[in-house]
């Protein structure tokens, strides 16, 4: 049984890992965590697995740690994973450059997968937007990202992983090319730009659609989650996946591989 570290464990996407762990035949709770605070810190979330907020103690408890957190919470557990030597899963979003290139010296000493989004479907639907991106040269490109209410960025990582990934096909960088709100007298539109557009909404768990329009013609590619099974799904899989693996970043399309 490989013990799993579930950090963020009270919010969406950690109760559901905590669920499925619990089902699971081949892994176990070693570890949870959460900031510093928060209301639930001591409660038992699993038989002898309490909650708390050191992630030092928490990656000495367990094998593999995976973590949908905040950037603060991740670049916490990047210093201690490091230190420990700990495989990490990472579903975090919002990340900006000092993260990321935290992400890379700890990938130096340790196995990381990261991801904006841990579905299968989403992990295919990357490979078919780069591929549809260099097959239809010259078509315009708009994406659209609706999420519930609570998601505190925007757009969605997995939006931006979407566009990047549109851009790099066509020997883009997304930075030049990336449009993400118009209002008023816009102009044209700039034929080689990647529109962005978010929507906030209710319960809703997560639809990306990506548009291709042509003379006469226009291809969506979409995915629709309807709960968040598939991402835990996803995330455990990336973790048995990652337990021996060589320090650096992998990508979910080296899990599926």
């Amino acid at each position: 049984m490989t013990r799993v570290l579930v950090v963020g464990a009270c919010g969406r996407m950690g109760l559901s890992l905590v669920r499925e762990i619990a089902g699971s035949t081949d892994l176990r709770l070693g570890a949870v965590l959460e900031r510093a605070g928060h209301p639930r810190l001591g409660e038992e979330l699993a038989p002898g697995v309490k909650l708390g907020s050191d992630a030092r103690a928490a990656c000495a408890e367990a094998e593999v740690g995976i973590d949908f957190s905040s950037p603060a919470s991740t670049l916490e557990l990047l210093e201690a994973a490091e230190a420990r030597g700990l495989p990490l899963v990472v579903g975090t979003t919002g990340l900006d450059a000092v993260v990321d290139a935290r992400i890379a010296r700890a990938a130096q000493r340790i196995a990381i997968v990261r991801a904006a989004n841990f579905s299968m479907g989403i992990a295919v639907l990357l490979e078919l937007v780069a591929e549809a991106s260099r097959r239809l040269a010259g078509y315009e490109i708009e994406l659209c990202e609706m999420h519930h209410d609570q998601k505190v960025d925007a757009p969605s990582g997995t939006a931006l992983a979407l566009a990047r990934r549109a851009a790099e096909a066509r020997g883009q960088k997304l930075e030049d090319v990336a449009v993400y709100a118009r209002e008023g007298q816009t102009g044209r539109r700039n034929p080689q730009a990647i529109g962005i557009q978010s929507l906030r909404l209710s319960d809703s768990v997560g639809e990306h659609t990506v548009y291709f329009g042509g003379p006469g013609e226009r291809i969506e590619l979409a995915h629709r989650a309807l709960s968040r099974d598939n991402f835990a799904a996803g995330a455990l899989a990336a973790a048995r996946w990652l337990v021996g693996r060589a320090p650096g970043v992998y990508a979910m399309r080296d899990v599926l591989a």
